[in-house]
């Protein structure tokens, strides 16, 4: 079978089965085990698949259809325009996530101490870490060691989970500041930081099901009765350990 024919039977499929962005999941599905970019299927759509790779493909084209996540069948996730690696029953980063990202942006500097809760594969960590700059120093700064460095520590309750950070961060940009600890929130967190930034568990209980979500993780999903468990715990705890001597204002994703 050629690729433009596994191309239209796969986006055919995942039509019929409203599944959406059917015609890029299709591309990318196929890509991958070609291991080329989705953008090189066009001049090679006249090629023959091989038996395996038809194979391949038509095997994850059903897992897609039946809501089975293409990033768990790629292991990777592009975000802030890194790739990531991912796994199953790790939550998979979302698009959204990246303006977390860019708003804390404008609040560090290569001196601030950063606090992440709930890290998961660490694009919230690595992306600051990546895309950082020195900005220009307030006048209660000055008095600061200039040697001091930027500091992140990333925390997530699944051992799983920080291991695949820490996969992440060596594949992505090897910096020695970003430290993993175990750590339901606060739990095992000692001493005080600029930001604590996170994007927790926010679904409500009562209705994960409704957003088709069955393959991920439901410990980075469920954020209690209201939703708002792990922002109560932030809110609560946090100000025990934010410095107060840093010209930064805190923001979380609500």
């Amino acid at each position: 079978m050629q690729i433009k024919e596994a191309l239209s039977k796969g986006i055919l499929k995942l039509r019929e089965n409203k599944i959406e962005d059917a015609s890029l999941k299709t591309k990318l599905l196929l890509a991958d085990i070609l291991k080329c970019k989705k953008e090189t299927l066009i001049i090679r759509d006249t090629e023959k698949l091989t038996e395996k790779d038809e194979k391949e493909f038509f095997t994850g084209i059903e897992k897609i259809k039946n809501g089975y996540p293409l990033e768990y069948i790629t292991k990777k996730k592009e975000f802030m325009k890194m790739e990531f690696e991912v796994e199953e029953g790790i939550l998979i980063p979302r698009a959204d996530t990246e303006i977390l990202v860019e708003e804390a942006l404008k609040l560090i500097d290569k001196k601030s101490k950063i606090l992440e809760l709930c890290t998961g594969s660490g694009v919230i960590g690595i992306s600051l870490a990546k895309y950082c700059k020195d900005h220009k120093i307030e006048s209660e700064d000055v008095l600061q060691d200039k040697k001091e460095k930027m500091q992140i520590i990333c925390t997530d309750v699944n051992e799983k989970a920080l291991k695949l950070a820490k996969r992440n961060l060596e594949k992505l940009i090897k910096n020695k500041n970003i430290k993993f600890i175990k750590s339901d929130m606060f739990e095992n967190i000692q001493g005080k930081f600029d930001i604590i930034i996170s994007n927790p568990p926010y679904i409500k209980t009562s209705v994960i099901q409704e957003f088709n979500l069955k393959y991920e993780p439901n410990l980075a999903l469920d954020g209690g009765e209201d939703g708002l468990k792990f922002y109560k715990i932030i809110i609560e705890e946090g100000h025990k350990y934010l410095n107060k001597n840093r010209n930064y204002s805190t923001r979380n994703r609500v």
